[in-house]
């Protein structure tokens, strides 16, 4: 029985898969306001009675995909630490930013933010999700321990590491993760000395 759950709920999983997938495409060939469930199903391969098992309209799917990825991008980042632990910033190396990497391997998706009509609340839940990561999975220590307001030195530095990504995904992903990656630590180094990770790396 256990078996049989986990195989009808593996194949669930891959049908909603492959119609996120759709979406996706569909989105970048026409705009979100042009495409339609047959439009997704058709693409996807599936008929639309599949499709109403899953989800109820168009907008449930664009819903599910956007919180679906946002979800993976919280919780890329807790895989690189352990609760509690402290990096300092001159110790930092590809592995800490491993929401980079989940960025880049989703890179489909996240193009989605080059387009106009694209996945709903997309441009406004993306940066919020990088500011909700850096409110509750890290603690922050300044150069010299310079005394700032937290809330604003913490809505900064997400807000301007989202500008780095935006930029780098607005130009295609050109510069390897690699690249990226070590001028994104050559800019924390300038401004802060440590940071305590406080999130729950099981997410």
């Amino acid at each position: 029985m256990n078996n049989e759950h986990a195989t009808k709920s593996q194949r669930q999983n891959r049908t909603k898969a492959h119609l996120r997938h759709a979406l996706i495409e569909l989105i970048k060939e026409k705009g979100y306001h042009s495409v339609s469930v047959t439009d997704i199903v058709e693409f996807a391969s599936y008929n639309r009675s599949t499709f109403y098992l899953h989800y109820t309209d168009k907008l449930e799917l664009a819903e599910d995909t956007l919180d679906f990825m946002l979800q993976g991008l919280e919780a890329s980042v807790g895989k690189a630490y352990i609760h509690g632990q402290k990096i300092y910033t001159v110790k930092l190396n590809a592995p800490s930013f491993n929401i980079v990497t989940y960025i880049y391997t989703n890179r489909d998706f996240f193009s989605l933010i080059n387009y106009a009509d694209t996945l709903p609340n997309l441009h406004s839940q993306f940066p919020q999700t990088i500011l909700k990561i850096y409110n509750e999975q890290f603690h922050f220590e300044t150069i010299n321990n310079t005394p700032v307001n937290m809330e604003y030195f913490k809505r900064y530095t997400a807000y301007g590491f989202y500008g780095l990504l935006q930029n780098w995904i607005h130009h295609g992903f050109q510069e390897t993760p690699e690249n990226f990656i070590q001028e994104v630590i050559s800019l924390t180094k300038t401004h802060i000395y440590s940071f305590k990770y406080i999130g729950n790396s099981s997410i």
